[in-house]
């Protein structure tokens, strides 16, 4: 690699809508462990740019997944330079605009590798080797994108056509143009004719050519964007972008707004074992598969089943006489597919949305900053969940106006306010908090903290939570 430091910039805005239900709008993709034993996607690809020629990466995400970014970095000892917090999502060309805003702060000829942090790259030399051609491209002038060998007609991917050669970067090409998603017949062509690269959603720039190019092809984007970061707050360790100025940057991806318009398009050709993992189907290709070619994650029995997919989370799942399917069972949703037909689980969740259902959503474990809590059971006018509190975390100070708690502590020690005491549970002891009581959970112990919680009451919402005081910057409406 090249001793001139690289500057990552991660975009994890995505819900991951076609994995569903394993990934939900609430924990998308990039939050699973997917294509990786040990790490969730969005670690693996940080740890990919942890070595020394790259600096500290820059995070784009939206504000409900602030906390859970920041949690899965320090996990995986990842210090980030910056949280970019969006306001609304407005796709990637604006986010990758505001990093290159706040890059060019720093360093006039900063080099950008802008990565999608829901990506499987298997081959980290390959890549590591197409990161350095690059980055010698964009110093160059040249606005650079990964192109993928393919390895099948793929009708899931857009396409580049290769150009001529570059003359300054061995092994890179001019851009002789992009290529939306082909018919199958159109994408055996491209396979055979070896002039054409699936398109990977990875870039290489310089921060100052990208801005250049947005202000020629987009003026008004970049306008909003540096209005944006003009008016940003710093909210804890999170960069908040202000609503109304970035809420007025039109919506479009950086293929659209400049790739496909920029004179200076060049593409690296790379094989390092790349896949976007956009469907149950991707996951199927890349498993590892028995001799009857299907993939399992999980306690799975199959019998005369072959090229399937299935996974389960909780649960046996046993699949009898069935070829080419993917099956997923989560502890509140199956979902059941032709393998063939798996992009077509977007329009499921779609219909999920449509009928106001909380499944395309949340899962019943949900992520807080200070933990998680689980949905257990529910019922007319009860709820049941089961807490998790970690080490020296506390919920916030705050109040219900329809509910009340009763809390039965399992193990670990919590410290609880209820109106004007404070006192201590530990294991197999219980306090009850009365409708309108101001209370707090806290865990001052060094283990997590797990209880039961009851809640009985007219309305059981999440939205019934006043806060008076809190640790993370959330605000009561």
């Amino acid at each position: 690699m090249s001793t001139e430091t690289i500057h990552p910039v991660i975009l994890s805005g995505g819900s991951g809508s076609r994995l569903w239900p394993l990934s939900r709008a609430g924990y998308p993709k990039q939050f699973l462990n997917l294509g990786d034993n040990e790490n969730t996607m969005l670690q693996a690809t940080a740890m990919r740019v942890s070595g020394e020629a790259f600096s500290n990466p820059v995070m784009v995400c939206n504000e409900e997944h602030r906390f859970i970014v920041a949690e899965q970095l320090r996990l995986a000892g990842i210090e980030p330079s910056q949280i970019v917090l969006e306001p609304v999502g407005r796709n990637t060309a604006p986010a990758v605009a505001i990093a290159a805003l706040s890059l060019l702060e720093q360093n006039e000829d900063a080099v950008m590798l802008v990565m999608p942090s829901d990506h499987v790259i298997r081959n980290q030399s390959a890549f590591l080797a197409a990161v350095e051609k690059a980055a010698q491209a964009a110093k160059s002038g040249k606005l650079v994108t990964f192109g993928i060998e393919p390895t099948a007609p793929e009708t899931g991917y857009g396409y580049i056509q290769k150009g001529a050669t570059l003359p300054e970067v061995d092994g890179a090409h001019q851009v002789a143009r992009f290529v939306e998603k082909p018919d199958s017949d159109t994408a055996s062509a491209y396979l055979e004719s070896g002039e054409y690269y699936w398109n990977s959603g990875i870039f290489v720039f310089t921060a100052k050519n990208y801005l250049e190019e947005l202000k020629g092809h987009h003026p008004e984007m970049l306008s909003a964007c540096e209005k944006a970061l003009k008016l940003s707050k710093q909210d804890l360790n999170f960069c908040r972008l202000d609503h109304d100025a970035f809420m007025a940057s039109p919506s479009d991806s950086i293929d659209y707004a400049v790739m496909e318009k920029t004179a200076n398009a060049a593409v690296v050709p790379v094989d390092m074992q790349w896949s976007d993992l956009g469907a149950w189907s991707a996951l199927w290709d890349i498993e590892e598969k028995d001799e009857f070619g299907n993939g399992v994650h999980g306690d799975v029995l199959l019998h005369n089943t072959r090229n399937s997919y299935v996974h389960a989370d909780h649960a046996l799942v046993a699949v009898s006489g069935v070829d080419d399917v993917i099956v997923v069972a989560t502890d509140d949703a199956v979902l059941v597919v032709n393998r063939n037909n798996a992009q077509d689980v977007k329009q499921v969740v779609e219909r999920l949305k449509a009928d106001g259902r909380y499944e395309h959503n949340l899962h019943t474990t949900v992520h807080r900053p200070w933990g998680n809590y689980q949905g257990i059971d529910n019922g007319d006018r009860y709820q049941v969940k089961r807490i998790t509190v970690k080490p020296g975390e506390k919920l916030s100070l705050q109040m219900h106006h329809h509910r009340a708690e009763h809390w039965i502590v399992v193990s670990g020690t919590a410290v609880v306010t209820s109106g004007d005491k404070t006192f201590m549970l530990r294991e197999n002891e219980s306090t009850y908090i009365p409708i309108g009581e101001t209370h707090r959970l806290e865990n001052p112990g060094k283990v997590p903290l797990h209880l039961i919680e009851v809640q009985s009451g007219s309305y059981l919402g999440e939205d019934d939570i006043v806060r008076f005081e809190d640790g993370y910057g959330r605000i009561s409406s």
